[in-house]
């Protein structure tokens, strides 16, 4: 598939995302990001601090997690930012199971220790629509906190989850109204734009804009996003054929004949199989059988 060559980065790339929301030159823009989420709520973060993406157990033996982007701010809370740029299995699951991390980080052994905790963020961006039964098909923001069910009253606001649906974000670029919606617009568009929206001149977006073009990376920058933008697209690729062939099989022979097309598709593509784990939310121990039974 042969696809146009534009001018600014594709923050959903693995390369562009950690590029401009993840290195210290660029942490403005990461500020504003997650003020435009938090402010209002939380009042304003002033300052961050890029902490190792990586988290192990407790234990040796215990599963490590690797987060997108995590950071603390000058009242030592915790935010991890994860771009999930197709549809996992259990992804809300996943998003709780990274939360435990930095929830057991904070544990002291002084027996004097009282267990006050500093508040956890985990904000998602999801560019794939993320659970069909949800009855409000047209909210793309969610804002999730330990909440009374009659009253609805917030019981505990230190541990908060915001999932951010990018496919319903339909908003054009003069009904942008909110420094969220600003931001929603510029990931999904920043790759295309041909001309900057009048709602996007404003400082910290002119700023992003211009970091985000192409001709200003160094050559093996150039070189390291070229990779990261052909994965991103052939994934897309991938999963589009396989599950449009899967699904006039899917119509008699179901769902499993579905995944199966999914993962030799992906294979064939020469794709590890962690990775079309990652894609496709199959164990890599179903994704082995899969591949066992029908190569």
């Amino acid at each position: 598939m042969k696809h146009e060559t534009y001018r600014y980065i594709n923050p959903l790339t693995d390369f562009g995302f950690k590029k401009l929301f993840g290195e210290e030159a660029n942490k403005e823009f990461l500020l504003s990001f997650l003020n435009a989420l938090l402010e209002e709520e939380q009042g304003k973060i002033v300052e961050l601090q890029y902490q190792n993406t990586e988290q192990l157990g407790i234990a040796a033996n215990e599963r490590s997690s690797i987060f997108d982007l995590y950071c603390t701010n000058e009242a030592s809370e915790h935010f991890i930012v994860e771009l999930q740029r197709a549809s996992q299995k259990y992804f809300i699951d996943r998003t709780i199971f990274y939360s435990s991390f930095l929830i057991q980080k904070q544990g002291k052994r002084d027996k004097n220790w009282n267990y006050e905790l500093k508040a956890v963020y985990t904000i998602a961006i999801i560019n794939f629509k993320m659970d069909k039964s949800l009855q409000n098909k047209d909210k793309y923001l969610y804002r999730v906190k330990l909440t009374d069910i009659e009253t609805h009253e917030i019981l505990y606001p230190k541990l908060a989850f915001i999932y951010l649906e990018l496919p319903k974000f339909k908003k054009k670029a003069v009904e942008l109204q909110t420094p969220i919606d600003k931001w929603l617009y510029v990931f999904r568009n920043l790759e295309t734009l041909q001309e900057i929206p009048e709602k996007l001149k404003e400082n910290i977006f002119m700023k992003f804009i211009e970091q985000s073009l192409i001709e200003h990376l160094p050559k093996i920058d150039r070189k390291n996003y070229q990779a990261s933008l052909k994965r991103y697209r052939d994934s897309y690729s991938v999963l589009e054929t396989a599950v449009s062939k899967g699904f006039e099989k899917g119509k008699v022979e179901g769902i499993a004949e579905r995944n199966i097309a999914v993962v030799i598709a992906a294979h064939n593509k020469g794709f590890s199989i962690s990775i079309i784990s990652e894609l496709t939310g199959l164990t890599e121990d179903e994704i082995t059988k899969i591949l066992e039974e029908n190569l």
